[in-house]
């Protein structure tokens, strides 16, 4: 029997254990060619713990429609509005700050980022952290 081949590979990003075949999500699925009925069911069950937090997903589509994805954490700047208590970052980051985190907090998201952040200690990916912070004009003690 020949191996499945890959048709696409295409990335996602829904709330966990909460999403639902309805637009958007729906139609991309459907239109990469997977059952958004069945990718939405193994989905919720696998992010049923993060509760409606965002997560990324990596979707790969085989040939015989049949389909496989990979859990991703959530984005760095849900994490960041998550820890700071915000809503959203400031339209004029380096004038209007909109709240704060402390380094620990940093340290704490490079950390729950883990192999998703591009870097090599723990230190390293707390500062990619703290720029994306201050960029959502966030500010960082510490």
């Amino acid at each position: 029997m020949a191996d499945k081949e890959v048709i696409e590979k295409f990335k996602i990003m829904a709330p966990g254990g909460q999403a639902t075949p309805a637009p958007p999500l729906g139609p991309v699925l459907g239109a990469k060619g997977v059952n958004p009925g069945q990718f939405i069911q193994q989905f919720n069950a696998a992010t049923g713990q993060l509760n409606g937090k965002v997560v990324g997903c990596v979707v790969t589509v085989y040939n015989d429609r049949s389909f496989e994805f990979e859990i991703k954490s959530s984005p760095a700047s849900v994490l960041i509005k998550e820890a700071a208590g915000i809503q959203k970052g400031s339209g004029e980051p380096n004038t209007k700050k909109v709240g704060k985190l402390t380094w620990e907090q940093c340290r704490k998201i490079a950390e729950e980022k883990g192999a998703d952040i591009n870097s090599h200690d723990l230190d390293a990916g707390a500062r990619i952290i703290a720029g994306t912070a201050r960029s959502m004009g966030v500010e960082v003690e510490g």
